[in-house]
């Protein structure tokens, strides 16, 4: 993207300028300054950083920092004022939204807007095995300890082609409080309850089984480090590990952005609540195989009125890039994810520039 700046008036053009190599040097001159502190999501780590690059380039004298912690770790650092915005691949919850915020005006209530949507991987590791096929079943039944065996008859039934080992599965979870984690919960909890037997889907992994680790990276080295291990995380942090085709319907299909995006443009919004809350409802039952039903949607969370001056003259500019076509366009090159579909993002939009 090319480093055209914007004047804090003109915020709402970010993306077109940015895209406008032969602007006058009159026009790349930034009026914006000050910092802005986000933090949450690890899966939005690698989009944050082409993000921040990029506004940062175009506006020398903004500075923006990210703290990968977690969804969870996120949102109880921005509920509790020591951020000024959060990345959540879960949206807030009811008991979240009937307390305060404290970076916010004094009985106002927050928003929250998607900008990034991604495939989650079933991430493995096993020597030998170089395609594997699962369904959430069988997912479902390895990630609660009721399949431990990587010959096991269930994934045998799945792979009959395959060398299965006679080893020992070690499956891996997120130790934190995680909304990758309620988001493959949720997948499970949808299409296999019988062998996801949890009261619903959270941020916390539901079993006490496997092992656990420390955010995205954490799954990901813990998987990649080990032997006879598997694991789910963010698509964009599968690297060349083994990824699992999963049963659509009746066929096993690889993620692919598109697929997953085709899901949520199927979903709902999540009832009840405020014109300025985007939360969606994914359904993943699908049976088309062009879909991937394991996905999520990461959000920006922020104040519609915030209590300190000026952070939203920060926050609006920053959102509006990134919810533009330009910023899809940076964060699906840096972290494969999907674009926002161009209705969601005009309604994102819309609600981001009339925060104060």
């Amino acid at each position: 993207m090319a480093a055209i700046a914007i004047a804090a008036t003109t915020a709402l053009a970010f993306s077109a300028c940015a895209a406008n190599e032969s602007a006058t040097p009159e026009a790349s001159v930034s009026t914006l300054s000050g910092t802005l502190v986000g933090a949450g999501a690890s899966s939005q780590g690698s989009a944050q950083e082409a993000w921040i690059a990029a506004f940062q380039t175009a506006n020398p004298d903004v500075t923006i920092t990210y703290d990968p912690s977690g969804s969870g770790a996120g949102r109880e650092t921005f509920i509790a004022g020591g951020s000024n915005f959060a990345g959540s691949d879960s949206y807030l919850k009811d008991e979240e939204l009937a307390g305060t915020f404290a970076a916010c005006a004094p009985g106002t209530a927050p928003f929250e807007v998607p900008a990034y949507i991604s495939p989650i991987a079933v991430i493995y590791n096993v020597d030998g095995v170089t395609d594997l096929n699962l369904d959430a079943s069988t997912i479902a039944k390895i990630f609660s300890g009721a399949i431990t065996n990587w010959n096991d008859a269930a994934i045998a039934a799945l792979n009959p082609k395959a060398k299965l080992p006679d080893l020992a599965i070690t499956a891996v979870h997120r130790s934190d409080d995680s909304g990758t984690t309620k988001n493959f919960s949720d997948y499970l909890f949808q299409t296999a309850k019988a062998d996801w037997a949890i009261e619903k889907p959270a941020d916390t992994f539901p079993f006490q089984t496997g092992e656990g680790a420390q955010g995205t990276s954490g799954v990901v080295d813990a998987v990649k480090n080990g032997t006879g291990t598997i694991g789910y995380a963010d698509a964009s942090k599968a690297g060349k590990l083994g990824v699992a085709n999963i049963k659509v319907g009746d066929k096993f299909v690889k993620y692919t952005p598109e697929a997953a995006a085709a899901v949520v443009a199927e979903s709902k919004p999540v009832d009840g609540r405020a014109d300025t809350d985007m939360a969606i409802s994914i359904n993943r039952t699908t049976t088309d195989p062009t879909h991937y039903p394991i996905v999520l949607v990461s959000y920006l969370i922020g104040c519609n009125e915030y209590a300190e001056a000026g952070v939203a003259d920060l926050v609006k500019p920053y959102f509006t890039y990134i919810l533009s076509a330009q910023g899809q366009a940076d964060a699906a090159a840096s972290a494969g994810s999907a674009p926002l579909d161009a209705a969601v993002s005009k309604q994102a939009t819309a609600i981001v520039s009339a925060i104060k």
